[in-house]
C-alpha cells in the first residue's frame, strides 16, 4: 500500500520522465478537485504533503533508496500548489503552471530543501517548486490584468 501511493499507483515506474508522469497524474486529481472553495482546497493539498511525509519516509526504507524517482507523491502535492486558484476551463494557464512546476522541481532553485531528513526532503523541494510556479503565474495574472 505504501508503495502504491507513493508511486502514484505505479505512475512512478514509467521507463522515463517518472516526475512528469507524476505531475500529470497531479493535474488530473487537480481536475477533481479544483471545484473545491480554495480554503477546503488547501487544506486537502496540505494534508495531503504532510502524508507525503509520511509515505515518502515509509518508501525510502522499503525501496532502501533516499529519493527514489519511483516516488511520484511529491510531484502530484507541487502540481497541486501550483495551481491553487485556477480555474477549470484556463487549459492555458493550467499548461503554464505544469511547465514552470516541472521547470522549477528540475532546476531545484535555492533553497532546493531537499537535504531535509527522510520524507520532509523527498516533498519539501517539490512544496518549494510549487509555491514559486504559483507565485510566477500568479504574477503574471497580476501583471496581465494592470496593462
Amino acid at each position: 500500500m505504501v508503495i502504491g501511493i507513493a508511486t502514484g499507483g505505479g505512475v512512478g515506474y514509467m521507463p522515463f520522465a517518472p516526475g512528469t508522469f507524476g505531475s500529470l497524474l497531479g493535474v488530473v486529481l487537480y481536475v477533481g478537485l479544483a471545484a473545491l472553495p480554495l480554503m477546503v482546497y488547501g487544506v486537502v493539498v496540505a494534508a495531503l504533503a504532510l502524508v507525503g511525509v509520511w509515505i515518502s519516509t515509509e518508501a525510502e526504507q522499503l525501496l532502501g533508496q533516499k529519493d527514489a524517482s519511483v516516488i511520484v507523491i511529491d510531484e502530484v502535492v507541487g502540481i497541486l500548489i501550483a495551481l491553487w486558484g485556477i480555474s477549470l476551463g484556463h487549459e492555458v494557464s493550467i499548461a503554464l503552471g505544469f511547465g514552470l512546476f516541472r521547470l522549477f522541481d528540475i532546476i531545484k532553485p535555492w533553497p532546493a530543501l531537499e537535504q531535509l531528513p527522510r520524507g520532509w526532503g523527498v516533498m519539501m523541494d517539490d512544496v518549494f517548486a510549487g509555491v514559486l510556479a504559483l507565485a510566477v503565474l500568479h504574477a503574471w495574472f497580476w501583471l496581465a490584468l494592470i496593462r
